[in-house]
């Protein structure tokens, strides 16, 4: 009786491992994910990603890097990957404010220390208990 519940539980454990080891990158769009939890991004600090066009730059204040995780169980990929797309950017927000500055520009995924440029999109990686995205971008004083 003892082995078979100590195989029982090997093998629970082997089928189980397999699958939290998933680690599935995607790219989704910017846009879709601001706007899903209406509220929840503040505007007061602008945000630009990598190639967008803003006002001219009359400080910079560094360069700044976030890297977020959040609970995926139980939940889309594109769900988690939202979610945690706006912690992110909140993040950068906050930076922006403690350092003096009034917007983030520049911003670029950066899953994995792999710079990845884009205007409308950003990349998430999702596991079946975590997913996280990495931004970096740089904090500055825009002309107003």
């Amino acid at each position: 009786m003892k082995r078979q519940l100590m195989l029982a539980t090997l093998f629970a454990t082997l089928a189980t491992s397999h699958a939290f080891a998933r680690d599935t990158v995607h790219d989704y769009p910017v846009d879709e994910a601001l706007q899903s939890e209406p509220g929840k991004v503040s505007d007061d600090i602008p945000l630009y990603f990598a190639g967008q066009r803003h006002p001219a730059v009359v400080k910079s204040q560094g360069e700044f890097a976030t890297n977020k995780k959040t609970n995926a169980f139980g939940k889309s990929d594109e769900v988690a990957c939202k979610h945690v797309f706006l912690s992110a950017v909140i993040e950068l927000q906050e930076r922006a404010r403690k350092e003096g500055g009034n917007a983030v520009i520049n911003i670029k995924s950066n899953y994995r220390n792999e710079l990845r440029e884009s205007a409308t999109q950003y990349t998430c990686g999702a596991g079946a208990v975590i997913a996280g995205v990495a931004l970096i971008g740089d904090v500055v004083t825009l002309k107003k």
